[in-house]
């Protein structure tokens, strides 16, 4: 029986730690013994991919064509599978899919997916994913009440996310990531997804008060799946 596993194409650089623990997490739920039962990743740590939050709130450009030809960059090198590990990118998904004939598995999609079984989910997610209203429209298709944040919760969870991105995590980053979990919680949540991928990397293993669907896993699991031509 081959082994062969399909070659995953990772649009990354979005942000860059994030990039590096999906590539993380890709390891660490793959099941793996040896090398070769590894899933072979191809990785763009574009960095230079614009600001996601800027365009969507309309104070930058879009990212739109960088994270085209990112894609593009890694068909070229031989990817069969793309992944974007940002929730906040899949906004300008469409200028990618416009060009690649590589099929693209959404974290979006895959995150909905995982929210089988819970009624009321709350949407842990920055000002711009928010906006882009993905996961809200998402949720309603699939017969799931959507809960975001208060306007106050979002500016500070937009922030939170900012400080994380600079690597200076520490208890204070953990404790109040852990109250944007409560206050979600607290409103009748059954689950909470994190629809950033910047979220766990400050939650590390803490204990939660409710269910989270993490997005970074989700897409994780299912890459892996794709890759072993399971689905």
């Amino acid at each position: 029986m081959s082994n062969r596993k399909r070659t995953v194409g990772v649009i990354g650089g979005m942000g860059p730690a994030a990039t590096l623990d999906f590539a993380r997490t890709v390891m660490a739920v793959s099941g793996a013994t040896r090398d070769d039962d590894h899933i072979p990743l191809l990785i763009d740590n574009n960095t230079q991919i614009p600001n996601r939050q800027a365009a969507l709130l309309g104070n930058g450009p879009s990212p739109g064509p960088a994270i085209a030809q990112t894609g593009l960059r890694l068909e070229a090198a031989g990817a069969e599978v793309l992944v974007m590990p940002c929730n906040t990118a899949h906004a300008f998904v469409d200028d990618l899919l416009a060009v690649v004939s590589t099929p693209f598995i959404s974290i979006i999609d895959v995150t909905i997916d995982a929210c089988r079984g819970y009624r009321k989910v709350g949407i842990l997610a920055t000002a711009g994913c928010l906006a882009f209203g993905g996961y809200q429209r998402a949720m309603v298709t699939s017969e799931l009440k959507p809960v975001v944040p208060d306007d106050h919760g979002v500016r500070a969870l937009s922030a939170l996310v900012v400080q994380i991105k600079t690597g200076n995590i520490g208890d204070s980053e953990r404790e109040n990531m852990l109250a944007h979990i409560q206050s979600l919680h607290k409103r009748g949540c059954d689950a909470v997804i994190s629809a950033c991928t910047e979220i766990p990397l400050a939650l590390g293993d803490a204990p939660l008060p409710c269910p989270m669907i993490c997005s970074t896993t989700e897409l994780a699991v299912a890459t892996i799946r794709y890759a072993k031509g399971e689905r």
